[in-house]
């Protein structure tokens, strides 16, 4: 397909340009015109950019992309040798940061929450990018946790009585646990997270709600290989998923 007809496809079904987000989302590289072979991975890492060579693909598709607000504009060092390989190799780089967490089917969090067999029931925070619901039946904290740990194959983080009931669950991927107190505020059993900060288990053990950090990485691999399905299944083009690997 066109290079421009998958931008403005994924823009428009991402709705990117509702989002105030930290970097610009959609094209950010630009490369070959055709696009037949999209590869997917979680962050345009150097070894991402290899990977995606190695498999000829013409673009990459990440939730991870690069120009964040505030990081250094030069091209030196790591950032130098990354665009040389897109540069070199006329890779098309796409990136969408916030609208693949918010999109309620293919996003990041709604993958997650049917990963974990919760059901959505409501939304909260800035562009409503948490996630309320319920588990199918009350369980224990040590459970659910086993759950997380067993589905995104990784031991999370668990901040909690392990024998404390739950049955809610609140829920952000990635570096999401700053929004921990309006998910207290909004009444969970227990708030789920890929990272934790020092103040979280303070949260956590005052207020009475349990806290998961499942992963940053573990818990953003979901909506960026749902897309790149839905876009080969759509348009035709081969979609390859990368994984690389990240313990954070």
């Amino acid at each position: 397909m066109d290079r421009k007809e998958l931008e403005l496809y994924l823009n428009d079904l991402l709705q990117a340009a509702r989002f105030r987000d930290y970097c610009p989302n959609g094209l950010q590289v630009q490369g070959r015109e055709s696009v037949a072979h999209i590869v997917t991975g979680v962050t345009a890492s150097l070894a991402l950019i290899e990977a995606a060579v190695a498999a000829r693909a013409d673009a990459i598709l990440v939730h991870h992309g690069y120009f964040w607000k505030g990081e250094d504009g030069r091209v030196v060092g790591q950032k130098h040798a990354r665009l040389k390989q897109l540069l070199t190799h006329d890779l098309n780089l796409f990136a969408y940061h916030l609208p693949l967490d918010a999109h309620p089917d293919l996003g990041n969090n709604a993958q997650l929450g049917a990963l974990l067999g919760i059901s959505p029931q409501g939304r909260f925070g800035d562009d409503e990018l948490g996630w309320i619901g319920a588990l199918a039946a009350p369980t224990t904290l040590r459970a659910f946790a086993q759950t997380v740990s067993a589905r995104l194959n990784r031991v999370p983080l668990v901040i909690g009585e392990e024998d404390c009931p739950v049955r809610t669950v609140g829920w952000c991927t990635g570096g999401a646990q700053g929004w921990f107190d309006a998910a207290v505020a909004a009444g969970v059993d227990v708030y789920l997270s890929g990272e934790a900060s020092e103040q979280t288990t303070h949260l956590a053990r005052e207020s009475g709600v349990a806290y998961i950090g499942a992963g940053h990485h573990a818990t953003e691999r979901g909506g960026v290989r749902a897309l790149g399905t839905h876009l080969a299944e759509r348009f035709g083009v081969r979609h390859t998923f990368i994984d690389i690997p990240n313990p954070v």
